[in-house]
């Protein structure tokens, strides 16, 4: 299972975050700091360690950890192509704000002298990522292992607990706080889950970020909805007119599949309108139509 066409292919905010995560992490790695980074009572409390909260958002503590995490982040880029980068930016912002709250407050809460007792890294923007994991990505394959019954969904799953696992307690309590923040989301709770930021957030990212290796560069993911209709669209329209005005709608499932390949919102949902619900046809129309 994978996140669609390789590289970040119409994921440029997911693509700022990791450069920014792994670059922290390496700073602090060079310079023999990777063990103090991580929030502590005295350092919100005491101290008032600005440097540290800031840090704490992107950096991991150790190599396993930041091997692990940005597979993960790199893995959920999926969830940027569904609902576009400036929504996307909002669940960031939502899921690494609201995750920090909590910590402070479990530390005001615990009171602990103990040094770092949560760990430093984006584990709520992670974990937070696997509830629509969890809710809006389908299986499609299953499989046994010495009887066991696995999925293609379960390597993520494996790969977040060795995460969550990774510094114990220290690393638990941020873990549950971004599961925590993704159910929020999920519920959108304050109606979050309409806000989005200004187009020119994506476009942003998309200067500021190196250049991805993969699939090649493609419209801002704003194009599935509310603007013009994108190439491929117009293709399946013009390919198959007549079955689009009278076939059902498609499930959200249907349409979340082709997303995750890669493909735009509104000509996902023609192609499925058109093969009557077909995942596999409809790919295959969605191919054709960029063929031409």
């Amino acid at each position: 299972m994978n996140g669609g066409p390789s590289g970040f292919h119409n994921a440029p905010v997911t693509r700022a975050f990791v450069i920014a995560s792994a670059l922290f992490t390496v700073f602090f790695g060079f310079q023999g700091r990777s063990s103090k980074l991580g929030l502590s009572y005295l350092d919100i409390f005491g101290k008032f360690r600005l440097w540290k909260l800031i840090v704490s958002i992107f950096a991991f503590s150790s190599t396993p950890e930041l091997m692990f995490g940005l597979y993960l982040l790199y893995y959920f880029r999926v969830f940027e192509r569904q609902i576009g980068s400036n929504k996307y930016s909002v669940f960031i912002l939502f899921s690494v704000t609201v995750s920090l709250l909590f910590e402070i407050l479990a530390l005001a809460y615990l009171k602990d002298p103990a040094v770092n007792l949560v760990t430093s890294g984006p584990y709520g923007l992670i974990f937070a990522s696997f509830v629509p994991f969890f809710f809006d990505i389908p299986v499609s394959t299953r499989f046994r292992v010495f009887g066991v019954r696995f999925s293609d969904k379960s390597f993520i799953y494996l790969a977040g607990l060795q995460l969550l696992l990774s510094s114990w307690k220290r690393s638990i309590l941020p873990g549950v706080f971004g599961i925590l923040c993704g159910s929020l989301y999920h519920l959108n709770v304050f109606h979050i889950r309409k806000a989005k930021f200004p187009e020119v957030i994506a476009s942003f990212f998309s200067r500021i970020s190196w250049p991805s290796t993969g699939s090649p560069p493609a419209a801002p993911a704003r194009n599935i909805v509310g603007s013009a209709t994108p190439f491929t669209a117009r293709q399946v329209e013009r390919n198959y007119p007549s079955a689009l005005a009278s076939a059902t709608e498609p499930t959200e499932a249907s349409i979340a599949t082709l997303v995750s390949m890669g493909f735009d919102r509104n000509s996902a949902r023609q192609a499925l309108v058109q093969a009557r619900n077909d995942v596999n046809v409809a790919t295959n129309i969605l191919l054709e139509a960029q063929a031409h």
